[in-house]
């Protein structure tokens, strides 16, 4: 008996990451789009960086793509995500910002993702982002406590607090600093989840080249997000989609257990 339970955990695991990996494989298309360097050019002026700071910073701010309820303890959720801003590409802060005026109209920011489950009803995680072909990557890292953890007639209740910090841009010291509330109810393997938070992006330019003269920026935003969580055995897929100054799109696929 205790050897066919052996043998039905592990088809289950198998079939776990099979699916986990036909799930990477299938996001692989969303990161083909590729974005140009950051770089400032002549006749950057302080209105158009600002624009483009609260632009950047929707796209670069941690996005709140997991229910409300904790992981627990022992539980730990990691994979792949890949988030996909429709940036105004004609638009002047784009073409003086960029090297080369030659950003796609969409934006994706493949990324590595882990969440891990500590006491208390608290999660922590990290992401981690490379640009194809462009000198942007990024770095975040996020706190969650669920106030409520939820039952089966209960809804979970959670805040998050949240960084990003922008990489690899010479002229750019960009950093974001977010927080927010949220509330999910599962139902079956299907868990909805929504929230409204708000998001301060810190933009300073550095390192500029003769000719341009830029100040810091500091800009406050409201952003509110949601979406759903489907999970099969050990595998879990979300989708979410948050709006702050420009919608961005997230779907995330990772092994949680």
């Amino acid at each position: 008996m205790m050897k066919t339970m052996s043998k039905f955990k592990d088809y289950f695991l198998v079939v776990s990451l099979t699916l986990f990996f036909l799930s990477l494989i299938s996001l692989v298309p969303l990161t083909e789009a590729r974005a140009d360097d950051i770089e400032f050019q002549t006749g950057m002026t302080q209105s158009y960086f600002k624009d483009f700071s609260k632009e950047l910073g929707a796209a670069l701010s941690y996005k709140a793509l997991s229910p409300a309820e904790p992981l627990g303890i022992l539980g730990f959720d990691v994979g792949l995500e890949v988030t996909a801003i429709d940036i105004d590409q004609g638009a002047d802060y784009w073409n003086k910002a960029t090297k080369n005026a030659d950003m796609p109209g969409m934006i994706t920011l493949p990324k590595i993702y882990a969440r891990k489950g500590l006491p208390f009803s608290i999660d922590v995680g990290v992401i981690y982002s490379k640009v194809p072909d462009s000198n942007i990557s990024l770095l975040g890292a996020e706190v969650k406590y669920a106030i409520l953890k939820g039952s089966v007639a209960t809804p979970a209740v959670a805040i998050r607090g949240s960084y990003t910090q922008l990489m690899g841009v010479d002229q750019l010291d960009f950093k974001t600093y977010g927080a927010d509330i949220s509330i999910s109810k599962g139902f079956l393997n299907i868990t909805p989840f929504g929230g409204i938070g708000a998001v301060w992006i810190s933009s300073e330019p550095k390192s500029l080249p003769a000719g341009i003269s830029l100040n810091k920026e500091n800009i406050t935003a409201m952003k509110y997000f949601g979406g759903v969580r489907f999970t099969l055995l050990l595998l879990n897929m979300t989708a979410g989609v948050e709006y702050m100054e420009v919608p961005t799109y997230s779907i995330r696929a990772g092994i949680i257990f």
